[in-house]
């Protein structure tokens, strides 16, 4: 682990988050949807099931995407907006069976507003120990989702998307067909 268990999984939910934005299709269509996101990066605390909520959530991806795509002084920028607008205070919390852990918003504080703040915490982390090149976009050249590349060696290339694979099926389709030309 290269970072604290609530920095990881805020990082990772934060481009999941992003990621739902697709060119292409929206995969927040509807409180379902958010409801498997939700339970997928495993959201606790208050979680309305409504319309104005999801609204909510997709707002909060543009500004989240920005930060992939911004220098360290825009970053801070970002993340100190995120605390100030929801009145983070950083406590010490355990619970579900969790270590203690770093909240900086009650658990009944709106979802949009806790993941945001999970969010800029965790990003925070980033700028802290001048890791925000950890953040990139996906090598694959028709994506433009966003990944935390949490290897050690920081050699992850492709998002969770599968795009990994069909890089790997190119390069070999290429390989055999040169080799048979």
């Amino acid at each position: 682990m290269l970072f604290a268990h609530d920095t990881e999984c805020g990082l990772v939910a934060a481009a999941g988050l992003v990621n739902t934005d697709g060119p292409d299709q929206e995969l927040l269509p509807d409180v379902a949807a958010l409801d498997r996101f939700i339970t997928t990066h495993g959201w606790t605390g208050r979680h309305e099931h409504t319309d104005a909520e999801l609204r909510e959530v997709r707002a909060l991806r543009s500004r989240l995407r920005r930060i992939w795509y911004a220098d360290t002084d825009e970053v801070v920028a970002i993340v100190n907006g995120l605390l100030r607008e929801s009145h983070a205070l950083p406590q010490l919390i355990r619970h579900d069976d969790e270590p203690y852990h770093v909240h900086a918003v009650p658990r009944d504080a709106p979802l949009a507003t806790r993941m945001a703040v999970e969010a800029a915490m965790a990003l925070a982390d980033l700028v802290r120990t001048g890791e925000l090149r950890r953040l990139r976009i996906c090598d694959h050249p028709d994506c433009d989702n966003v990944l935390v590349d949490l290897s050690k060696n920081r050699s992850r290339r492709f998002c969770d998307a599968g795009c990994g694979n069909r890089a790997a099926v190119s390069a070999y389709r290429a390989r055999k067909a040169a080799s048979h030309s």
